[in-house]
């Protein structure tokens, strides 16, 4: 079962969109907005999770339980107190800001969750965007802890579900939608999903997650004539940058590379935050799932990769993520796409074309 899982992780992508319009929020660099957080119901079986500026006075915190998003007979068994929460500045239904903002498509990982990279996707929110992240049933954490299969799962068709749903929720989101400057990002195997996702004529670009050319060929012709922003960690044992590097060298200008000292896999999510450090290999350890662990080498790699040494503190780099994300989009947004500034608190290998 976890050697699917190993095999399937890959590319990541966020997509951009074009020109300012005077009748839209400018993204700000400040990261001083309000932000809400809420769930909604794309279609009959799909939910995600929308993070949009919020109106002043929006003070409140919003906190979610990994083990909420594994099967309930998993849920029966991590019984430890290792830390399984990730909380975050965020409040529940707030109503949204006024202005229309760009949105900001997500799409998690083979063994993730709608919530997984909240520690970006907040952030995004909190500079002016709407992010918007779908289940992806066929490929979450659920099923890859029970290798159950979801057929009607299309998680390209319900990524842009969930940019319909945004688009046409006259009652709540519509109004603030800036429809014409949308982006997409993908981790892991949610590179995949994005990558076919950006073909669609209103998404103008992407940036790549601990990812590879997954579905697009040695070639690269299967990818997006968009700009792109590949960010790679240099102790990733699941995706080495190497594959990363590759995906830049296939992809049509313009486009960026960075490979990020000390971060691994997991680097991009929040799941290291768990498990004293761990992540969720930790919370199962506190629970006393060690033989489940041993007899599941496969998985107990991935579930570390990014949270133990050689990678650094994910406290250390996720600035250096978020910020990137966040400043590159926004020059997207503005109309000319523009490098971030190089962070000073790690090392970063840059490329570009």
């Amino acid at each position: 079962m976890f050697r699917r899982i190993i095999v399937a992780v890959a590319l990541g992508g966020v997509a951009v969109s074009c020109g300012p319009r005077e009748s839209v929020e400018p993204v700000t660099q400040g990261g001083d907005r309000p932000v809400g957080v809420a769930t909604i119901q794309v279609n009959d079986y799909i939910q995600a999770e929308v993070w949009y500026p919020a109106v002043p006075g929006s003070e409140g915190s919003e906190t979610y339980d990994v083990k909420t998003f594994t099967p309930y007979i998993v849920q029966t068994m991590l019984t430890g107190d290792a830390p399984s929460t990730y909380t975050y500045a965020a409040t529940r239904d707030a109503e949204p800001a006024s202005g229309k903002f760009p949105v900001v498509l997500f799409s998690h990982g083979f063994g993730g969750f709608r919530t997984q990279s909240t520690f970006l996707t907040a952030h995004l929110a909190s500079q002016g965007m709407i992010v918007v992240s779908p289940d992806h049933p066929s490929r979450d954490l659920a099923a890859a802890l029970t290798g159950a299969s979801f057929e009607t799962d299309d998680p390209q068709v319900h990524l842009l579900e969930s940019l319909d749903f945004l688009v046409n929720d006259a009652e709540r989101f519509g109004p603030h939608v800036d429809a014409s400057r949308v982006a997409a990002i993908g981790h892991s195997a949610g590179g995949g999903t994005i990558l076919a996702a950006s073909l669609d004529e209103r998404i103008d670009g992407y940036v790549s997650m601990a990812s590879g050319l997954l579905g697009a060929g040695s070639d690269g012709e299967s990818l997006p004539n968009k700009p792109s922003f590949f960010i790679s960690g240099s102790v990733d044992g699941v995706v080495p940058p190497e594959r990363t590097l590759d995906a830049f060298e296939a992809a049509a200008s313009p486009s960026l590379y960075w490979n990020i000292e000390g971060v691994g896999h997991n680097g991009f999510d929040d799941l290291c935050t768990f498990g004293n450090g761990l992540g969720i290999i930790g919370v199962a350890m506190a629970s006393g799932l060690d033989r489940l662990l041993e007899m599941q080498p496969q998985m107990r790699a991935l579930g570390e990769d990014g949270c133990v040494a050689p990678a650094r503190p994910v406290g250390e780099t996720f600035p250096a993520i978020r910020d990137a994300v966040a400043e590159w989009l926004a020059s997207l947004f503005a109309g000319a796409p523009a490098p971030p500034a190089i962070p000073t608190s790690v090392s970063v290998d840059v490329k570009s074309k």
